[in-house]
């Protein structure tokens, strides 16, 4: 099968959750006998230097990079409240990126173009218009109700509302183009149930985030000494900013009076200087690390206090991979089967974070318990291959395409 992949933004480096998730399905749809091309903007945000292709993306038949300018801008934000259009979705429409889609449509024929979230539709016309694959939208999230979510954080006033009106916007376009896909793959069980009550009654599947198990060999040692804590993220998110930002003004204050000699220990790509500059007793700030699973293996419990975003969180299956104990919310565990005290510890307010790694402190043998726990879930949800598998047999007994 030849698979075409469009993607928003360069999927390498291979360390936040949506580069986890491209590269986790391309690279076992090739193992499986696919050809895999790669169509990725390289934008302004997540610029990379690709003068080569990584090793790391040998997997493709063929990579091509086109450079987007998606900055938020005053002015086009300005002009966009005089329109009807998603400000969210217009950053990422480009007449560039769109030529060379059209460019390789007209040179190959492909099976299946995926779009990775809902930000590559715009161009299904243009697919529609020069080839007959099959369109599938992989959804990693719920967009709208990730920005849903922040602007009810928010305090009120001006920029709330402002939000408020970009996210019914995004909310109308990601609802319209629900009839657009001859395929919807959402992220999770719980995600597809949405868009279904959003109106999507046609093909379906639920393809969640694969790993490869065999990448992820757990630090068991970790448990035999005093708990420590860690939160790894990308920290240009919205969602991990709010969240840390609350457990260090919330929740570690009361942990220092607690349990004095505890440690947090923080990294993620693009952290802020604020955060650079913090010094607070106990908390460590790494930045950008070099390996993200050597950093998770240190430490015996990784906290993700995550109160807007969806779809599903790499960072947390990657910890549960290498037999961490996790704390999150339920927002953070959503898409994934875990139950509390069973595989994870889920806490909702400051007092429970505080009641949950007490716990943790004071159980050592318990929480080794459960982070063996998480490590057999993961083994057997969450395979690559089997999860590439499944969805490639439905891209083979999918009917043609819609007739536009």
């Amino acid at each position: 099968m030849k698979i075409l992949q469009l993607v928003k933004k360069y999927p390498f480096p291979i360390k936040d959750g949506e580069s986890i998730a491209v590269n986790a399905l391309s690279r076992s749809f090739a193992a499986l006998g696919s050809e895999v091309t790669l169509l990725t903007m390289n934008t302004t945000k997540h610029f990379y230097n690709a003068l080569q292709t990584p090793s790391e993306l040998a997997h493709y038949q063929a990579v091509h990079a086109v450079v987007v300018d998606n900055r938020l801008k005053a002015i086009d934000a300005f002009l966009n409240l005089f329109s009807k259009d998603s400000y969210h979705v217009a950053r990422f429409v480009s007449k560039d990126f769109n030529a060379q889609l059209q460019a390789l449509l007209e040179k190959e024929t492909f099976d299946v173009v995926q779009l990775e979230t809902l930000y590559l539709a715009p161009y299904i016309p243009t697919i529609r218009k020069y080839s007959k694959a099959k369109i599938v939208m992989r959804s990693h999230n719920v967009e709208h109700e990730i920005w849903n979510r922040i602007a009810q954080n928010m305090p009120k006033g001006l920029r709330q509302r402002y939000l408020q009106l970009l996210t019914k916007r995004l909310e109308s376009y990601e609802v319209a183009q629900l009839q657009e896909y001859d395929l919807l793959a959402s992220i999770s069980e719980r995600d597809l149930k949405v868009f279904q009550t959003l109106g999507h009654h046609s093909q379906s599947i639920v393809a969640p985030i694969g790993l490869h198990l065999n990448n992820y060999q757990p630090n068991w040692e970790a448990f035999k000494q005093p708990l420590s804590l860690c939160f790894i993220g990308s920290l240009d998110w919205p969602p991990n900013v709010e969240g840390l930002k609350w457990f260090l003004d919330k929740v570690w204050p009361q942990l220092q009076l607690q349990l004095p000699g505890l440690e947090f220990h923080l990294a993620g790509r693009n952290t802020p200087d604020w955060l650079l500059q913090t010094a607070i007793n106990g908390v460590t700030v790494h930045g950008e690390v070099p390996d993200a699973q050597d950093f998770i293996n240190q430490y015996s419990m990784m906290v993700v206090p995550l109160f807007s975003g969806s779809g599903m969180r790499a960072k947390i299956l990657e910890a549960m991979a290498l037999g961490r104990l996790v704390l999150t919310t339920s927002i953070g565990l959503e898409g994934i089967a875990a139950v509390h005290d069973e595989q994870v510890l889920v806490a909702g307010s400051a007092q429970d974070f505080v009641l949950q790694i007490e716990k943790a402190y004071y159980e050592p043998d318990r929480m080794l318990l459960l982070g063996q726990r998480a490590r057999d879930l993961v083994t057997e949800q969450f395979d690559d291959l089997n999860i590439a598998r499944k969805l490639l047999a439905t891209y083979a007994d999918q009917p043609l395409t819609k007739q536009h």
